[in-house]
């Protein structure tokens, strides 16, 4: 079985940084929780991965870099940073042409080899801050 951490690198770099979005499939349960869930996000893997094509409508150039990685039993906590340019809108915010910059780190708990929730902590207030900058 391959360890989860990986399985969670792999998603970044397939689904998040190559816009693979259909792909998410293949690393959460179609019940899968969100625990924080972004405003207007609908339930289970439809409602993550509509998340996802707006967010990577939002930000076309998107590119998440993993900073540190723990794994305890069938959970994962990952420390990242994310990165890009404003070009559709984003949470009511029209579309800046300014790139940025963010924080956070998400919590994956799994049911057998893939997520069954997750929770994701980020730097929201900082994101808003670098949109609406003059």
């Amino acid at each position: 079985m391959k360890r989860r951490s990986a399985v969670i690198r792999e998603f970044i770099e397939r689904v998040l940084n190559q816009g693979d979005i259909e792909a998410t499939t293949n690393y959460f349960w179609p019940d899968v929780v969100e625990e924080v869930p972004l405003p207007g996000q609908g339930p289970g893997l439809a409602g993550l991965k509509e998340v996802l094509r707006g967010l990577r409508t939002s930000f076309p150039d998107l590119k998440w870099v993993v900073e540190e990685q723990i794994e305890e039993g069938d959970t994962v906590v990952t420390r990242f940073t994310w990165t890009g340019t404003h070009k559709g809108p984003f949470l009511g915010i029209s579309p800046t042409g300014r790139f940025v910059s963010v924080w956070g780190m998400v919590i994956d708990h799994f049911r057998g080899e893939k997520v069954a929730s997750t929770r994701i902590i980020m730097d929201s207030l900082g994101l808003v801050t670098q949109l609406r900058e003059a």
